[in-house]
């Protein structure tokens, strides 16, 4: 049977579930042979560890709204505590399980509610934030980031996107993507995007007047 919701993705021509699929696909291969020093390593996620950061990814696609709800009235609507017990729900007792569950789960067109479009943007977003420290590097397709960086520039929904770069000029050096009027920053999609998102370590690769600005206001995140 046909998943309305990615019928309707592919009707608009934009793709977005076949590029989360993707990309956890190539996530999951990334980790394959990683060791248990590996999976204890600091993510760029405060406080979390590679593998906690993919059991969240895991539990983000795993989560319809039903379940969402559920969950935050569980919580008394705190939302932190929402994301830590889902997280410890998919983490199993071992990193070889915790990845498995996040295999399951490629294909999945579960969400919470939230456009497809974020869930683009937390894939991309965590993936970085597990390969950062990894030091692995993955190539993204041009198509895909500039969709998460325009869905950025113009939400706050979830993380601080929109407000962090207020009154800034980003310019991507790699594709057509462009936002905003003040100071520049200019660097690849990706590395905007991730310093849109709070993530100060991909200030480092970029350049321009703003930048300074953009690093100081992910340090307050």
């Amino acid at each position: 049977m046909t998943d309305p919701e990615l019928t309707a993705d592919q009707s608009r021509g934009n793709g977005v579930w076949p590029s989360i699929r993707t990309e956890r696909a190539a996530l999951a291969a990334d980790l394959a042979d990683l060791t248990d020093e590996g999976w204890a390593t600091p993510s760029l996620c405060n406080g979390l560890t590679v593998r906690e950061v993919l059991a969240h990814l895991t539990a983000s696609g795993s989560l319809n709204a039903v379940r969402w709800m559920a969950g935050v009235i569980r919580c008394r609507f705190d939302f932190d505590k929402q994301v830590a017990m889902r997280l410890a729900e998919q983490l199993g007792t071992t990193p070889g399980e915790t990845l498995e569950r996040f295999r399951r789960i490629i294909p999945s067109t579960t969400k919470p509610p939230l456009p497809a479009i974020a869930m683009l943007g937390e894939t991309i977003v965590h993936a970085e934030d597990i390969r950062r420290p990894l030091d692995i590097r993955h190539d993204y397709p041009i198509e895909a980031v500039t969709q998460v960086a325009e869905y950025y520039q113009g939400s706050d929904l979830v993380v601080l996107a929109k407000g962090r770069i207020n009154g800034l000029k980003l310019v991507a050096d790699d594709g057509p993507f462009t936002t905003g009027s003040g100071p520049l920053v200019s660097g690849s999609t990706l590395a905007l995007i991730m310093a849109t998102t709070g993530r100060a370590a991909y200030c480092d690769d970029l350049e321009g007047d703003g930048v300074e600005l953009l690093h100081s206001r992910c340090q307050t995140a």
